[in-house]
C-alpha cells in the first residue's frame, strides 16, 4: 500500500469523523457518505497487492474477489444509510425549519442530576446505577 493512499485514507477519516460530530442532520449525512468512502478504499487498498482481473482466470497473479465484493456491498449499505439520513433531514426541515438535531430532554435531566450530585458530594444511590 503506498504512502499517498494511506493519507488519502487518514484524510477521509478525518474530515467524515468532524462532520458525523455537528449537529445538522445534513453534515452527518456528508460525513457517513465521507467515512463509508474512507473505508471502502481503506478495504480495497489492504486487500490485495493489484494483479489481473481475478474472473478472466489467465495464468499468473490474479487479485482477490472478496474485499471488491465487500466494497461493492458497502457502497450499497453506505447509500442506504445515507438516504435515510437525508430523509430524516428532510423531514426535520419540512415540519421545524431546521435540520439541527437537539439534545433531548430526558438527557438534560440526567445531565442536571450528576452535576447536582457533583456540587453536592453525594455518592449515586444504588437504584439509581443501572
Amino acid at each position: 500500500m503506498s504512502v499517498s493512499i494511506i493519507v488519502l485514507v487518514g484524510v477521509l477519516f478525518a474530515i467524515g469523523t468532524y462532520l458525523i460530530m455537528e449537529r445538522s442532520l445534513t453534515r452527518i449525512a456528508l460525513g457517513v457518505g465521507v467515512l463509508g468512502n474512507g473505508v471502502n478504499l481503506l478495504i480495497v487498498a489492504a486487500g490485495s497487492a493489484p494483479g489481473d482481473a481475478p474472473i478472466i482466470g489467465r495464468a499468473g497473479e490474479t487479485t482477490d474477489p472478496l474485499p471488491q465484493a465487500l466494497v461493492l456491498t458497502a457502497i450499497v449499505i453506505g447509500f442506504g444509510l445515507v438516504s435515510f439520513i437525508l430523509a430524516l433531514a428532510w423531514r426535520s426541515w419540512t415540519i421545524t425549519d431546521d435540520d439541527e438535531v437537539e439534545d433531548d430532554l430526558e438527557d438534560r435531566l440526567i445531565a442536571r442530576r450528576s452535576d447536582s450530585r457533583a456540587k453536592s458530594g453525594d455518592a449515586p444511590h444504588r437504584e439509581d446505577v443501572s
